[in-house]
Protein backbone atom coordinates (compact mmCIF):
# COMPACT_ATOMS: atom_id res chain seq x y z
CA UNK A 1 0.00 0.00 0.00
CA UNK A 2 0.86 3.35 -0.50
CA UNK A 3 2.00 5.75 2.83
CA UNK A 4 -0.93 7.68 3.73
CA UNK A 5 -4.43 8.09 5.17
CA UNK A 6 -7.60 6.34 3.64
CA UNK A 7 -10.83 7.52 4.30
CA UNK A 8 -13.03 4.35 4.24
CA UNK A 9 -16.92 4.02 3.83
CA UNK A 10 -18.49 1.14 5.01
CA UNK A 11 -22.30 -0.34 4.64
CA UNK A 12 -25.05 1.65 6.53
CA UNK A 13 -26.85 -1.60 7.04
CA UNK A 14 -26.47 -4.23 4.33
CA UNK A 15 -22.86 -6.03 4.41
CA UNK A 16 -23.07 -6.50 0.63
CA UNK A 17 -22.95 -3.16 0.18
CA UNK A 18 -19.35 -3.53 1.14
CA UNK A 19 -17.28 -2.52 -2.08
CA UNK A 20 -14.20 -4.44 -3.11
CA UNK A 21 -11.91 -1.71 -3.40
CA UNK A 22 -12.57 -0.88 0.60
CA UNK A 23 -11.66 -4.80 1.31
CA UNK A 24 -8.85 -4.47 -0.48
CA UNK A 25 -7.89 -1.02 1.47
CA UNK A 26 -8.29 -2.64 4.62
CA UNK A 27 -6.19 -5.99 4.22
CA UNK A 28 -3.72 -4.37 3.52
CA UNK A 29 -3.53 -1.38 5.27
CA UNK A 30 -1.03 -1.26 8.18
CA UNK A 31 -3.39 -0.37 10.40
CA UNK A 32 -7.49 0.49 10.84
CA UNK A 33 -8.41 3.62 12.87
CA UNK A 34 -12.11 2.67 14.27
CA UNK A 35 -14.68 4.53 15.48
CA UNK A 36 -15.57 1.33 17.46
CA UNK A 37 -12.74 -1.62 17.11
CA UNK A 38 -16.30 -4.30 18.15
CA UNK A 39 -18.69 -2.60 15.59
CA UNK A 40 -15.15 -2.79 12.73
CA UNK A 41 -15.05 -6.02 14.52
CA UNK A 42 -18.14 -7.94 12.38
CA UNK A 43 -17.02 -6.29 9.52
CA UNK A 44 -13.28 -7.61 9.74
CA UNK A 45 -14.65 -10.73 10.58
CA UNK A 46 -17.23 -11.24 7.45
CA UNK A 47 -14.29 -10.13 5.28
CA UNK A 48 -11.64 -11.99 7.21
CA UNK A 49 -9.82 -8.75 7.32
CA UNK A 50 -6.81 -9.22 10.10
CA UNK A 51 -5.43 -5.76 10.16
CA UNK A 52 -4.58 -4.71 13.30
CA UNK A 53 -6.93 -1.72 14.71
CA UNK A 54 -7.04 0.90 17.54
CA UNK A 55 -10.22 3.04 18.55
CA UNK A 56 -10.57 6.29 17.14
CA UNK A 57 -13.86 8.35 18.18
CA UNK A 58 -15.28 11.67 19.47
CA UNK A 59 -14.32 11.50 22.71
CA UNK A 60 -10.29 10.65 21.94
CA UNK A 61 -9.75 11.76 18.82
CA UNK A 62 -7.70 14.87 19.39
CA UNK A 63 -5.18 12.51 21.88
CA UNK A 64 -5.44 9.81 18.89
CA UNK A 65 -4.40 11.91 15.83
CA UNK A 66 -0.79 13.06 16.34
CA UNK A 67 0.54 9.64 16.93
CA UNK A 68 -1.94 8.63 13.81
CA UNK A 69 -0.24 11.16 11.62
CA UNK A 70 3.23 10.71 12.54
CA UNK A 71 3.02 6.61 11.74
CA UNK A 72 1.97 7.75 7.95
CA UNK A 73 5.08 9.96 8.55
CA UNK A 74 7.31 7.12 8.81
CA UNK A 75 5.82 5.41 5.94
CA UNK A 76 2.80 3.22 7.05
CA UNK A 77 -0.88 3.21 5.59
CA UNK A 78 -3.66 4.31 7.91
CA UNK A 79 -7.25 3.30 7.32
CA UNK A 80 -9.92 5.51 8.73
CA UNK A 81 -13.61 3.84 9.58
CA UNK A 82 -16.70 4.70 11.53
CA UNK A 83 -19.63 2.74 12.60
CA UNK A 84 -21.21 3.28 9.30
CA UNK A 85 -21.22 5.27 6.43
CA UNK A 86 -18.56 7.98 4.85
CA UNK A 87 -16.30 9.25 8.02
CA UNK A 88 -16.25 13.12 8.63
CA UNK A 89 -20.13 12.91 7.76
CA UNK A 90 -22.01 13.70 11.23
CA UNK A 91 -19.10 11.23 12.37
CA UNK A 92 -15.15 11.43 13.63
CA UNK A 93 -12.78 11.91 10.56
CA UNK A 94 -12.65 15.05 9.46
CA UNK A 95 -10.07 16.15 12.42
CA UNK A 96 -7.41 13.74 10.97
CA UNK A 97 -8.40 14.60 7.11
CA UNK A 98 -7.24 18.15 8.12
CA UNK A 99 -4.25 17.09 10.37
CA UNK A 100 -3.52 15.37 7.58
CA UNK A 101 -3.75 17.98 5.50
CA UNK A 102 -1.57 20.52 7.50
CA UNK A 103 1.15 17.90 7.92
CA UNK A 104 1.31 17.12 4.68
CA UNK A 105 0.77 14.01 4.08
CA UNK A 106 -1.42 11.40 1.48
CA UNK A 107 -5.03 11.49 1.82
CA UNK A 108 -7.37 9.30 -0.11
CA UNK A 109 -10.73 7.95 -0.01
CA UNK A 110 -12.45 5.05 -0.70
CA UNK A 111 -16.26 5.90 -1.33
CA UNK A 112 -18.82 4.12 0.44
CA UNK A 113 -22.75 4.72 1.81
CA UNK A 114 -24.00 7.44 3.38
CA UNK A 115 -27.46 7.87 4.80
CA UNK A 116 -27.81 11.76 3.84
CA UNK A 117 -27.72 10.79 -0.03
CA UNK A 118 -30.09 7.87 0.04
CA UNK A 119 -32.19 9.43 1.85
CA UNK A 120 -32.13 12.45 -0.15
CA UNK A 121 -32.55 10.07 -3.43
CA UNK A 122 -35.43 8.32 -1.71
CA UNK A 123 -37.17 11.41 -0.95
CA UNK A 124 -37.63 12.42 -4.71
CA UNK A 125 -37.51 16.01 -3.25
CA UNK A 126 -35.23 18.43 -6.03
CA UNK A 127 -31.48 17.01 -5.44
CA UNK A 128 -29.75 20.81 -7.64
CA UNK A 129 -29.20 22.22 -4.28
CA UNK A 130 -29.57 21.14 -0.65
CA UNK A 131 -28.01 21.35 2.71
CA UNK A 132 -27.16 19.15 5.56
CA UNK A 133 -28.16 20.17 8.84
CA UNK A 134 -26.82 17.20 11.16
CA UNK A 135 -28.86 15.70 13.89
CA UNK A 136 -32.04 17.92 14.01
CA UNK A 137 -32.12 20.89 16.32
CA UNK A 138 -34.96 22.44 17.37
CA UNK A 139 -33.69 25.54 18.32
CA UNK A 140 -32.33 26.57 15.21
CA UNK A 141 -35.63 25.22 13.28
CA UNK A 142 -36.44 28.92 12.36
CA UNK A 143 -33.21 29.83 11.16
CA UNK A 144 -33.11 26.88 8.89
CA UNK A 145 -36.49 27.77 7.63
CA UNK A 146 -34.65 30.33 5.77
CA UNK A 147 -32.90 27.93 3.86
CA UNK A 148 -35.39 27.38 1.06
CA UNK A 149 -33.86 24.84 -1.26
CA UNK A 150 -33.70 20.96 0.05
CA UNK A 151 -32.78 20.20 3.74
CA UNK A 152 -31.79 17.04 5.38
CA UNK A 153 -31.57 16.06 8.88
CA UNK A 154 -30.70 12.53 10.94
CA UNK A 155 -32.70 12.28 13.88
CA UNK A 156 -33.97 9.66 16.60
CA UNK A 157 -36.61 7.67 16.74
CA UNK A 158 -37.47 8.58 20.05
CA UNK A 159 -37.42 12.39 19.14
CA UNK A 160 -39.09 11.76 15.77
CA UNK A 161 -42.84 12.53 16.59
CA UNK A 162 -41.59 16.09 18.73
CA UNK A 163 -39.45 16.93 15.31
CA UNK A 164 -42.65 16.34 12.94
CA UNK A 165 -44.69 18.86 15.44
CA UNK A 166 -42.20 21.30 15.00
CA UNK A 167 -42.08 21.18 12.08
CA UNK A 168 -45.58 21.31 11.50
CA UNK A 169 -45.47 24.59 13.32
CA UNK A 170 -42.40 26.28 11.78
CA UNK A 171 -42.58 24.74 8.39
CA UNK A 172 -46.02 23.53 7.51
CA UNK A 173 -46.39 24.64 3.97
CA UNK A 174 -43.11 22.09 2.92
CA UNK A 175 -43.16 18.51 2.48
CA UNK A 176 -41.57 15.79 4.12
CA UNK A 177 -39.82 12.17 4.17
CA UNK A 178 -39.16 10.21 6.94
CA UNK A 179 -36.77 7.87 5.59
CA UNK A 180 -35.74 4.77 8.05
CA UNK A 181 -33.78 1.33 7.76
CA UNK A 182 -31.97 2.80 4.61
CA UNK A 183 -30.53 -0.84 2.90
CA UNK A 184 -32.48 -2.73 5.41
CA UNK A 185 -35.20 -5.54 5.35
CA UNK A 186 -37.64 -2.60 6.72
CA UNK A 187 -36.32 0.11 4.95
CA UNK A 188 -39.16 2.79 4.27
CA UNK A 189 -39.72 6.62 3.03
CA UNK A 190 -42.84 8.15 4.64
CA UNK A 191 -43.42 11.54 2.34
CA UNK A 192 -46.17 13.74 3.70
CA UNK A 193 -46.78 17.14 5.03
CA UNK A 194 -46.01 17.65 8.71
CA UNK A 195 -49.74 18.00 9.90
CA UNK A 196 -50.50 14.99 8.27
CA UNK A 197 -47.88 12.54 9.66
CA UNK A 198 -48.10 13.65 13.43
CA UNK A 199 -50.40 10.79 14.68
CA UNK A 200 -48.38 7.93 13.07
CA UNK A 201 -46.94 5.57 14.35
CA UNK A 202 -43.78 6.23 16.10
CA UNK A 203 -40.96 4.89 13.25
CA UNK A 204 -38.45 2.79 14.44
CA UNK A 205 -34.47 2.37 13.40
CA UNK A 206 -32.33 4.77 11.93
CA UNK A 207 -34.00 7.74 10.44
CA UNK A 208 -33.18 10.60 8.35
CA UNK A 209 -35.59 13.58 7.46
CA UNK A 210 -35.80 15.15 4.57
CA UNK A 211 -37.98 18.23 4.14
CA UNK A 212 -38.49 19.44 0.53
CA UNK A 213 -38.04 23.10 -1.09
CA UNK A 214 -40.24 26.00 0.25
CA UNK A 215 -42.99 26.54 -1.98
CA UNK A 216 -42.12 29.24 -5.00
CA UNK A 217 -45.63 31.06 -5.15
CA UNK A 218 -45.09 33.94 -2.96
CA UNK A 219 -48.41 33.17 0.28
CA UNK A 220 -51.65 34.98 -0.61
CA UNK A 221 -53.00 37.74 2.33
CA UNK A 222 -55.27 34.92 3.92
CA UNK A 223 -52.73 32.39 4.13
CA UNK A 224 -50.41 34.61 5.73
CA UNK A 225 -53.10 35.94 7.94
CA UNK A 226 -54.43 31.89 8.58
CA UNK A 227 -50.81 31.74 10.03
CA UNK A 228 -51.24 34.71 12.18
CA UNK A 229 -53.91 33.74 14.00
CA UNK A 230 -51.80 30.60 14.61
CA UNK A 231 -48.91 31.98 15.73
CA UNK A 232 -50.38 34.97 17.83
CA UNK A 233 -51.51 32.54 20.16
CA UNK A 234 -47.75 32.08 21.50
CA UNK A 235 -46.16 34.75 23.20
CA UNK A 236 -45.40 38.15 21.41
CA UNK A 237 -42.12 37.70 22.17
CA UNK A 238 -41.65 34.91 19.52
CA UNK A 239 -44.60 35.50 16.92
CA UNK A 240 -43.18 37.52 14.68
CA UNK A 241 -39.82 35.71 14.40
CA UNK A 242 -42.24 32.49 13.73
CA UNK A 243 -44.60 34.37 10.89
CA UNK A 244 -41.43 36.00 9.30
CA UNK A 245 -39.93 32.20 9.28
CA UNK A 246 -43.15 30.30 8.20
CA UNK A 247 -44.57 33.28 5.66
CA UNK A 248 -40.55 34.30 3.92
CA UNK A 249 -42.05 38.10 4.62
CA UNK A 250 -39.57 39.99 7.29
CA UNK A 251 -39.77 40.40 10.49
CA UNK A 252 -40.88 44.03 10.04
CA UNK A 253 -43.92 42.96 8.15
CA UNK A 254 -44.24 40.36 10.66
CA UNK A 255 -44.45 42.73 13.28
CA UNK A 256 -47.39 45.50 11.52
CA UNK A 257 -49.58 42.37 10.22
CA UNK A 258 -49.35 41.51 14.09
CA UNK A 259 -49.83 44.78 15.61
CA UNK A 260 -52.78 45.22 12.84
CA UNK A 261 -54.42 42.09 14.13
CA UNK A 262 -54.38 43.09 17.95
CA UNK A 263 -55.67 46.76 17.20
CA UNK A 264 -58.90 45.43 14.86
CA UNK A 265 -59.46 43.06 17.67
Amino acid sequence: MQTGLYIIGTPIGNLSDMAPRAIETLKNVDLVAAEDTRVFGKIASHFDIKTKRISCHEHNEREVIDGLIEKIRSGASVAVVTDAGMPGISDPGFRIVRAARAANVPVFVVPGPTAVISALVLSGFPTDRFTFCGFFDEKKLREDNKIRHTIVYYESPNRVKATIAALARVMPERQIAIVREITKIHEETIVGYPADLINIDAPRGEIVLVVAPAPEHKMSDSEISEIVNNVVATSMKGAAADLAARTGISKKEAYKRLLNKDENQ
